[in-house]
């Protein structure tokens, strides 16, 4: 087996194992005392906005759960829309701060109210990479030359473009130069009966 090989099996196996456990990181609230006040050797915390340290580890670990499963796909997804995933990962994240905000400042968050409208240009932003990403990748696909758009020089008012126009005038002159010849060919033929 080569190093590169084993390299990529044991990352694998870490994350694979990494997904199997995430049940039991998100059931690790249950381990933490029902009260407001958790002490150990190392920091005292106060819950001051749930008045229950296992319910505030309830909603902290429903988020970050989560997150963590988004994170490992976004860093492990191979498809060309894998950018989308950064989406759920921004409003968990969201989230997860304003829960923090909330239970240690005992304030609402001011952005709590209007989530989506502060998430909206992160969201725009995303989908816009992800559209731009895809444009890429059909145009190598399909062979689709981008760079014909700058000559198409479309215009707003008229119907047909000006690429169009000058395909339909060479049309018509090479029908006519066509038809032209034809009749010469006719009166050839009826000259020589």
């Amino acid at each position: 087996m080569t190093k590169g090989s084993s390299g990529f099996l044991l990352t694998g196996s870490l994350i694979a194992i990494c997904i199997a456990f995430s049940p039991y990181i998100f059931y690790l609230y249950e381990i933490f005392p029902s009260g407001p006040v958790w002490e150990n050797s190392f920091f005292t915390y106060e819950s001051k906005y749930y008045k229950d340290v296992a319910t505030v580890m309830w909603t902290y670990l429903g988020k970050i759960t989560p997150l963590f499963l988004l994170l490992i796909w976004f860093f492990t997804c191979k498809h060309w829309w894998y950018h989308v995933i950064l989406v759920p990962i921004g409003m968990y994240a969201f989230q997860l701060v304003g829960t923090i905000y909330d239970d240690v400042y005992l304030e609402t968050f001011i952005m709590d109210a209007n989530e989506l409208l502060y998430l909206a240009p992160f969201f725009i932003g995303i989908l816009s990479i992800v559209y731009l990403v895809r444009i890429k990748i059909f145009d190598r696909v399909y062979g689709i030359d981008l760079s014909e758009l700058d000559e198409t020089e479309i215009s707003v008012f008229s119907p047909v473009s000006d690429k169009d126009l000058r395909e339909i005038k060479d049309f018509q002159e090479e029908e006519s130069e066509d038809f032209e010849q034809s009749n010469v060919l006719i009166e050839d033929y009826y000259r020589k009966l």
